[in-house]
């Protein structure tokens, strides 16, 4: 696991979950520019955290009537 800045932390207290959760599922749902600024935090540094945790960001883009699923490896 990653060393976490105080910044970090901070963030994982507000929102009640460890980073590893709370940014993939917001990411997912609003994008890195809005999971930033809702983190206030700058989209360098959201950038830097996912390097920092091991997260990867894909793009997928889907032809009309594609639906793409999402599921946890355990």
């Amino acid at each position: 696991m990653a060393r976490k800045t105080r910044l970090m932390r901070q963030v994982e207290e507000r929102f009640h979950q460890p980073l590893e959760r709370l940014l993939p599922e917001k990411i997912n749902e609003n994008g890195l520019s809005a999971t930033a600024a809702e983190l206030e935090v700058s989209k360098a540094t959201l950038g830097y955290w996912l390097l920092k945790l091991g997260i990867n960001v894909r793009r997928v883009a889907l032809a009309p009537g594609e639906t793409l699923e999402v599921k946890r490896a355990s």
